[in-house]
């Protein structure tokens, strides 16, 4: 089974979602099925500068003073998968240079592992994914050689993702045709993932679960 994963490394519920997933993948491997994950791109906000800046500083300027609050409801949700979202350490950049990464490192079959340490990077220890020294640095821990190429492949992705009409993430989208959004309960995903076993010969999207916590265009409103 294909499964493509449209996300934002700098989106908590990306995050969240790619942790919830993995377990479902993980049970349905179990059972005997197999499943090719590829990370895909989605800026949230392309316009977002090069510059990094606090996350909280962001969020209040968009949100106001229910910037706290809204944080606090994610870390929790977070830690609930074992995550640590530290919004106090977090930088709000732009993401494109961390995308052409990912990119990178999915031609040398390192996709997922590379988005994961950078969610990490992202959420856990404050680093700036835009930075790149910083990415250099988190490409050699993961094992990717940085071939310089990628931008392109991005460029077209996310320009393919608004062909099929994506304006939040995370997305999972099975086989080029069914789409789960937002980020789902284990047990929804379980049930998309193996709905879809079943499943041959549809072409359009097909919704499979009612959206859930996600991030929509050009903001997080965590």
């Amino acid at each position: 089974m294909k499964v493509e994963i449209f996300s934002d490394v700098v989106c908590p519920w990306c995050y969240i979602g790619h942790v919830r997933f993995a377990k479902a993948a993980e049970a349905f491997r179990a059972k005997g099925g197999t499943i090719d994950v590829t990370m895909r791109p989605f800026q949230l906000d392309p316009s977002s500068p090069a510059e990094a800046e606090p996350v909280l500083t962001m969020l209040e300027r968009k949100f106001g003073g229910d910037a706290g609050q809204m944080a606090d409801r994610v870390i929790g949700l977070g830690a609930e998968e074992g995550l640590e979202l530290r919004y106090d350490r977090a930088l709000s950049v732009n993401t494109l240079r961390a995308h052409r990464l990912v990119e990178v490192a999915e031609g040398q079959g390192l996709g997922t592992e590379m988005a994961e340490r950078l969610f990490r990077a992202h959420f856990t220890e404050g680093l700036d994914v835009g930075d790149p020294g910083v990415l250099a640095e988190l490409a050699t821990e993961v094992g990717v050689r940085d071939t310089g190429e990628g931008a392109e492949q991005v460029a077209e992705q996310i320009a393919r993702a608004r062909t099929l009409g994506i304006t939040g993430v995370p997305l999972f989208l099975f086989e080029g045709q069914f789409a789960v959004s937002g980020a789902q309960p284990v047990e929804t995903f379980e049930a998309a993932i193996d709905e879809v076993a079943e499943r041959t010969g549809q072409k359009p999207i097909t919704q499979l679960a009612a959206p859930a916590d996600g991030c929509d265009d050009g903001y997080c409103a965590v």
